[in-house]
């Protein structure tokens, strides 16, 4: 009896012994001249980050560093939390309108995808939430990056937006014998609205695009009138809270920007013509508006070269003559604002020349780098992971030359990446 008993306990001993012990974290320390700290608004001197395998363990001034730490030290730079950006297509870029209608399918987005992601990532954008792209090819760019086996940022995904029939996400302006083979964005009805909130979910979404108004890349007539009603508003918000998930609706328009607050949606993306009533349910309902000027200045000074329709090129125009007053008026009644750039209208990589113009319409060096920190962070939900750099978070950094507080546009040339710990931009 005791020998079966050894014989029955001999695979679980062989097994113990052969196990190898699982390795210690990697410990890692970065120093530089100073830290932006985007959570406390101040800066830092002669920083010092503790890693411990691909989280924080410590941040502050020329503290001690344990033995056996390797140490990066990146000299007289300025260290950053990775950039935020909340409105991105990476699985889109910008080429000749109609070829990209109707020359090109969503093999080309899937094989382009990946460079949008390295570029976006060597850029200091570290994490992204995008809002929008067909057949599901955003979830599987996220889920590869996730595996390792890409180089990108973290991405929170949208799918396929919800778009009314002639709206936003619908082909406007063609026969009406002309058909695309993909899966639709059109949701009409409160039922069927429901029904594609839960299948994008099924398929992967972590968070719902819902094209509540009209929009400048589209050719219905309209720049900003709403496409959905306050009943199909509120039950998009109710059925994605069901899901746990957040709702970011496009809208550039006033009644469509007050239909979405109203609907309780975490962000309204563009909002260039919200009006008084929209500044104040905003800032009633705490609700974010993602400002993406520098697409907006890329269009007029690009659209042509890319074969925009003349229509599409008024409605931007038309746009600009008033965004900026709309938006200072929000930024001083208060109102949240977070950074997103809708890359993929214009080239991927360049999603930092938007800082430029955020200053010059009126926030502060320090105001701009929240927007793309701290703020973008608490609208994806993810104020516990990113966003900053503190003890328990992603040890996501990036370095410049110079000190963006005094000229912002050092932003514009990242030198320096780390994402979770492991350096991506040497």
């Amino acid at each position: 009896m005791r020998s079966i008993t050894l014989l029955l306990a001999l695979p679980a001993l062989l097994s113990s012994q052969a196990a190898p012990k699982p390795s210690a974290p990697l410990r890692t320390a970065v120093k530089a001249a100073r830290l932006v700290d985007p959570g406390e608004g101040r800066t830092i001197a002669d920083a010092v980050v503790l890693i411990e395998g691909d989280r924080v363990t410590a941040v502050g001034s020329k503290l001690a560093i344990p033995a056996g730490t390797t140490v990066i030290d990146l000299g007289d730079v300025t260290l950053l939390p990775g950039l935020i950006d909340v409105h991105t297509h990476l699985t889109s870029a910008p080429v000749d309108y109609y070829e990209g209608l109707f020359r090109r399918s969503f093999i080309d987005a899937a094989l382009l995808a990946p460079r949008n992601a390295k570029h976006t990532l060597d850029a200091g954008f570290t994490t992204v939430r995008d809002v929008g792209a067909g057949e599901y090819v955003d979830v599987a760019l996220r889920n590869a990056i996730n595996r390792g086996d890409l180089p990108g940022p973290r991405m929170a995904v949208a799918t396929i937006a919800l778009s009314a029939t002639g709206g936003h996400g619908d082909l406007n302006g063609f026969s009406p014998y002309l058909r695309f083979e993909s899966l639709s964005h059109t949701a009409d009805g409160v039922d069927e609205l429901r029904k594609l909130i839960r299948t994008n979910v099924k398929q992967g979404a972590d968070v719902i695009k819902m094209l509540a108004g009209a929009g400048v890349l589209s050719e219905e007539e309209s720049v900003g009138a709403p496409q959905y009603s306050q009943e199909e508003m509120n039950a998009v918000v109710q059925e994605t809270a069901m899901w746990g998930r957040k709702v970011a609706a496009h809208a550039h328009g006033a009644a469509a920007i007050s239909r979405a607050i109203r609907a309780g949606v975490a962000s309204v993306e563009h909002a260039g013509l919200i009006d008084a009533e929209g500044v104040a349910l905003a800032k009633e309902h705490g609700t974010y508006l993602v400002n993406d000027v520098y697409t907006d200045v890329w269009i007029i000074e690009h659209g042509k070269e890319i074969g925009y329709p003349e229509i599409i090129l008024d409605k931007e125009r038309q746009l600009r003559k008033y965004q900026e007053k709309n938006w200072g008026a929000a930024r001083t009644a208060g109102v949240k604002f977070a950074f997103g750039t809708d890359a993929g209208v214009y080239p991927h990589g360049e999603n930092a020349r938007q800082f430029r113009y955020l200053v010059e319409l009126g926030w502060t060096p320090m105001a701009a780098i929240q927007m793309a920190t701290t703020n973008a962070a608490d609208l994806m939900g993810w104020s516990d992971r990113v966003g900053r750099v503190s003890p328990g978070h992603f040890a996501d950094l990036i370095a410049v030359n110079g000190d963006p507080l005094k000229d912002i546009r050092t932003l514009e040339t990242v030198t320096w990446v780390m994402k979770g710990g492991t350096v991506v931009k040497p």
